[in-house]
């Protein structure tokens, strides 16, 4: 009788105790080095996959390591770019808050900010400079970040150079909201914003803006 690979397999799952009882089998066993042409025991290839898993579950708590060192890292530059934020004693100081705080927080070489709609922001802050309908209506319709290596939008005039790569940001005071502005985020490296990555952290700097921007959103007083 001929018996498949399959056959034998499923014979010793179903009998986990034969390598006990057959103890100098398993020993003269001889299976293929993985990363060689010769021939190893059983126990020592053991070892190999032991090893291999070893080292995988090393490489991904490595990586989760990391991840939680970015991430912390992360969460204290925003809370101090917010800490920035409530410490302005005059509101006008408050886009200048944003955009440089953002740049020297995060290292980002390249921002920018115009704003629009709000009474309280003055006629010659840089800020309130005037923008097209265009660019109006393009903040009115970008529901989320806009992330990748596009350069050719009219609002990256407004940076100091080209960037590499870029984000682009409407800013509303609430959801669905006509925009009230839109802020510009560059960098030289085009991995940085990068089109695939996730925009959760750029959302949550656009909600908190907008939160400290409302000190704007009535006419200044006389």
């Amino acid at each position: 009788m001929t018996y498949s690979a399959q056959d034998i397999a499923d014979f010793l799952a179903q009998n986990p105790a034969f390598f006990e009882e057959h103890a100098d089998v398993f020993t003269a066993m001889r299976v293929p080095n993985p990363h060689s042409g010769q021939t190893i025991s059983l126990a020592e290839r053991q070892i190999f996959t032991l090893r291999e898993r070893s080292r995988e579950q090393e490489w991904r708590i490595n990586e989760l390591v990391r991840n939680a060192v970015a991430s912390e890292t992360i969460s204290t530059r925003l809370t101090q770019w917010c800490a920035s934020l409530m410490s302005q004693i005059n509101p006008q100081h408050l886009p200048g808050a944003i955009t440089l705080g953002l740049a020297e927080q995060f290292r980002i070489e390249h921002a920018a900010l115009r704003l629009w709609n709000l009474p309280g922001l003055a006629a010659d802050s840089g800020y309130a400079a005037g923008v097209s309908e265009d660019v109006r209506t393009f903040a009115d319709s970008l529901k989320a970040p806009y992330c990748g290596n596009d350069t050719g939008f009219e609002a990256v005039s407004w940076l100091d150079a080209k960037p590499q790569s870029l984000a682009l940001i409407a800013l509303r005071p609430v959801e669905d909201a006509p925009s009230i502005g839109l802020l510009l985020l560059g960098s030289d490296d085009p991995a940085r914003f990068d089109p695939d990555m996730g925009t959760m952290f750029l959302d949550t700097i656009a909600r908190l803006s907008c939160a400290a921007l409302k000190r704007l959103a009535e006419p200044a007083a006389g």
